[in-house]
């Protein structure tokens, strides 16, 4: 078997790298650390020693029926047949002294897991490798349906099992549904509106231990409705857990009046490896469109002659445009968490800014790149209203989506054409970081609305380059209070913070206001700085802002 990206008279060029990822690091991960996978690769083939027919140039061969005996043979073969060579080898046939073999060879290895059929395998690389992921109907067909349309997969299961159809994925998420939904309960129809299933039905799945059966078994299940029939839950259900390998895919429920019979569950049953594969393209597919659009609007707001092109291919209105930019708070994103647990939270919430830009602004599209999700907003005219505008539109987005996240926003100003791009999404990267700052006391900030906020990080950076300590008076305030235990500085400090009011300035150090006067009558002494000089205590409140 050989497949090849050759498709047309043009080449799609397509890095191990991008397949690794795009498949997910459950499905394929590198054998053994720092492999070179930008490596390109054309194509699919599978190994037969005894087969001479001409593989892709740089194919991914799979190492079908390659035990850990015939490990190496495999590698040494690869080695001679395939430029770059690169494999996928099952991870029990796997041993970690033959990685010194695999590099020397210039061989890159990835494993796949031993409960994943190489059939499931070599459908979900196709697409990806042929350059035909994401592009609908010009997709492979697999039995009959376009690899990945998960919609036209629940049609077909639906006339299969003659009822309504939902597929679903581990967070009982909808991802397709079939037709025929009328014929279901209330509780179907809520899920399908919502593309989520209500949490009190999978609250009463959980604790009936639904999940727990389902996915311990390869087996459909009946699944009777709570006896109150509590919300709109009231028809039966089939369910079927679907995997690949070890990892959970999701699951496929049928809305049935009652049992399935023998035959339609035997049906059911066999369709688990076929919809496991339109999973896994399905995802494989999200993952090239979310890495394509992340790279038109990288090249977007890099600016310059290929910006113009990339907001075509965008469908960006010839408009001006704010960028916005949407990050997680430096305590967020300090925390020991997972790398990938972060990026999937940023996924979710690009995904969901990207709905909620382009159903409030036609044309606005939203995009992951690195640890921040950038929106693209068009706008009617280029003045500050229209910044202002979008300020109050990331505003309403962080309200509707409420403590489900943490999420900060920074907003930049109105440029009037795409390749000015590169500059608003400078200020609205200046504006995040205010927004992140532990400092911040609201979500969204903009260099519109808060540009001297911006202007004071900006001065930190300045400040931290320059390595500057406190002048003279402050530095000799500091150490004074440090020789003889004193609190010199501490007043002088809540003296500025309350504007000279020496009653409030005295409460807040808890002193009698005699004895904060005397205070700060000391300070000048100590110290030499006129207190009654504007530019004096305008240069002491920065430093107090920036130094101490």
């Amino acid at each position: 078997m050989a497949t090849s990206s050759e498709t047309g008279g043009a080449s799609v060029a397509v890095t191990l790298a991008r397949v690794a990822e795009d498949i997910g690091e459950s499905v394929l991960c590198p054998a053994f650390d720092g492999q070179d996978l930008a490596v390109e690769v054309d194509g699919l083939a599978l190994f037969d020693s005894e087969d001479l027919a001409a593989w892709p140039h740089r194919a991914l061969v799979l190492g079908v029926g390659v035990g850990a005996e015939r490990v190496h043979e495999f590698l040494e073969t690869v080695a001679r047949r395939v430029d770059g060579g690169s494999v996928v080898i099952r991870a029990r046939a796997w041993t970690g002294d033959l990685a010194t073999a695999a590099r020397d060879l210039g061989v890159r290895v990835l494993l796949c897991p031993a409960e994943l059929s190489w059939m499931q395998l070599a459908a979900t690389l196709t697409p990806l490798l042929s350059g035909r992921s994401g592009q609908g109907q010009s997709a492979s067909l697999l039995g009959g349906v376009p690899s990945g349309d998960l919609f036209a997969l629940a049609n077909a299961l639906a006339e299969i099992l003659d009822a309504p159809v939902t597929v679903e994925d581990r967070e009982s998420r909808v991802l397709a549904f079939s037709i025929r939904q009328e014929e279901a309960d209330p509780s179907r129809i809520g899920a399908i509106l919502n593309r989520q299933v209500t949490p009190w039905a999978t609250q009463d799945l959980l604790e009936r231990g639904i999940f727990r059966d389902l996915y311990r078994t390869d087996e459909p299940l009946f699944v009777e409705p709570p006896v109150s029939g509590y919300g709109g839950f009231t028809m039966p259900r089939v369910v079927l857990g679907i995997r690949a390998g070890d990892e959970i895919l999701g699951s496929v429920w049928a809305a049935v009046p009652e049992p399935l019979s023998d035959e339609r569950m035997q049906s059911f049953r066999e369709l688990q490896q076929a919809v496991a594969v339109h999973m896994l393209s399905h995802r494989a597919n999200a993952n090239v469109e979310r890495r394509l659009r992340a790279d038109l609007t990288g090249q977007l707001l890099a600016g310059g002659p290929a910006a113009d092109e990339a907001a075509a291919r965008l469908g960006l209105p010839r408009r001006p445009a704010v960028v916005m930019a949407l990050g997680l708070p430096e305590s967020i994103a300090t925390e020991p968490q997972t790398h990938a647990a972060m990026t999937a939270e940023l996924l979710r919430l690009g995904d969901a800014l990207d709905v909620h830009l382009s159903s409030s602004q036609p044309g606005a599209s939203a995009a992951l790149l690195g640890d921040v999700v950038y929106g693209i907003v068009p706008v009617a005219e280029a003045d500050d209203a229209a910044a202002e505008r979008v300020w109050r539109l990331a505003t309403d987005f962080l309200t509707r989506i409420g403590r489900r996240s943490t999420a900060v926003i920074g907003v930049g100003g109105v440029v009037e054409r795409a390749v000015d791009l590169a500059k608003t999404r400078d200020e609205a990267d200046r504006a995040l970081r205010v927004a992140r700052s532990p400092r911040s006391e609201q979500r969204v900030y903009s260099t519109v609305e808060h540009a001297f906020e911006v202007l004071l990080t900006e001065i930190a950076d300045i400040v931290a380059a320059r390595q500057m300590k406190p002048t003279a008076p402050l530095a000799r305030l500091i150490d004074h209070d440090e020789r003889h235990h004193g609190d010199l500085v501490p007043t002088l400090k809540a003296w500025l913070d309350h504007f000279g009011d020496n009653i409030n300035a005295a409460g807040s150090v808890h002193v009698h206001p005699n004895t904060f006067r005397y205070r700060l009558k000391r300070v000048s002494e100590v110290s030499g700085l006129d207190l009654d000089d504007n530019d004096v205590r305008l240069s002491l409140m920065l430093q107090f802002r920036l130094l101490l």
